[in-house]
């Protein structure tokens, strides 16, 4: 595997911008295509002996969130210990009465940033992070939460899931991530987990960085982390995004980078579950597209992914996306693999991805319709709430 770095991606200088340090030999198994994520994640957790934790923004009561409760209820009562954390506003709809079985099952549950009355604005923030750790030897990460839509689960007819990324970690990473779980455990006043797993480290693994934020600290350390990735790759910059409203400092770099003869492209949603956010996004194509991005739209289904690759060495997986929410209020979860022989796996997944997806050029671009053109103007005054 090569691992060559460039001199703007060696660790030392990542860790240096981010503030913290790489985790060595790790194994990274990235899951993309349809069908395989939730085959991984439900596989992985009936395999648990000791005990599972879950950290995610949507659980739904669907059928997919049902077939996992069973899971879990399953796995609770061999005496493995079931810990959940959901985001009370992104879990608004799920039932009192699945928790309550949850519960009753023997789960622990806590809800995530939870409505107050006492400071109702701070209801914007959210934790949109999506955490699974499995008896401190595997985690994963990565964009989909755990409803239907992620999975393509209908009962009718077959369809596809949304196009998502997580990514299954094994060797000492998952420490580091399982005491990202423990702490927020703590932060929503779970009972202290006991757990305290050995975990070894893998021959010839990558190092990883987490790059989790759950603070505005954390959430400062996180854009720095990628303005610079932007701001010093040197060939290339592929960008997926889900949900894309960027801010002047975003789209200056991104135009400097193309000055400077990096290929910049981004691959963003071709129809969207949020309109206002994929039109304000939107109203900001035609200045990066006269700078020289390379602007593509997934066709198909939706286009949920949060990835970010960067001169085929360094590379960005998780829950962040290129929008005012994610970068300055949401408590998000990335981890970042240094690693020529995991870039390049990114970049060929970035390509595939542009086989199925619409570039969209300048010329077609400018005469798209007008009520499209007013629709852009009106969502982009909201992007900061969007």
């Amino acid at each position: 595997m090569n691992n060559t770095v460039t001199n703007s991606f060696g660790r030392k200088i990542i860790q240096k911008v981010y503030g913290a340090h790489f985790t060595d030999s790790n194994r990274v198994n990235l899951l993309w295509k349809d069908k395989e994520v939730f085959h991984a994640i439900f596989g992985s957790i009936k395999s648990a002996k000791e005990f599972i934790c879950l950290q995610f923004y949507i659980f739904r009561d669907d059928e997919t969130g049902l077939e996992l409760a069973q899971i879990l209820k399953q796995k609770a009562s061999e005496g493995v210990k079931v810990y959940i954390i959901y985001d009370h506003f992104g879990s608004l709809f799920t039932s009192n009465k699945f928790w309550k079985d949850l519960r009753q099952a023997g789960v622990q549950i806590r809800a995530s940033r939870p409505f107050k009355w006492a400071a109702p604005f701070h209801y914007v923030h959210r934790d949109h992070r999506k955490l699974i750790i499995i008896d401190g030897t595997k985690a994963f990460t990565g964009g989909l939460n755990i409803a239907n839509e992620y999975r393509g689960y209908h009962m009718i007819r077959k369809s596809k899931g949304w196009r998502d990324t997580g990514i299954f970690l094994e060797g000492p990473i998952v420490k580091t991530l399982f005491d990202t779980f423990k702490e927020s455990w703590l932060i929503w006043k779970g009972s202290p987990i006991q757990f305290d797993p050995s975990v070894d480290p893998v021959p010839d693994g990558l190092p990883v960085l987490p790059v989790f934020a759950s603070s505005a600290r954390g959430r400062r350390k996180m854009r720095r982390l990628l303005y610079y990735s932007i701001t010093h790759a040197e060939k290339s910059i592929y960008l997926t995004s889900a949900y894309f409203t960027p801010s002047r400092r975003m789209l200056q770099i991104l135009e400097d980078a193309v000055g400077r003869g990096v290929e910049v492209k981004l691959l963003l949603q071709g129809k969207s579950d949020v309109s206002s956010a994929y039109y304000a996004g939107r109203a900001f194509f035609t200045k990066l597209l006269k700078a020289g991005v390379e602007i593509y739209n997934y066709k198909g289904e939706i286009l949920h992914a949060k990835t970010y690759a960067f001169d085929g060495i360094w590379s960005i997986i998780g829950s962040t996306n290129l929008d005012f929410q994610s970068l300055r209020r949401n408590d998000e979860g990335n981890v970042g693999v240094l690693g020529g022989g995991f870039g390049g796996i990114m970049n060929e997944i970035f390509h595939i991805d542009l086989e199925h997806s619409e570039k969209i050029l300048i010329e077609q671009w400018v005469n798209r319709p007008v009520y499209e053109k007013i629709s852009e103007f009106f969502f982009a005054l909201f992007r900061r709430k969007l």
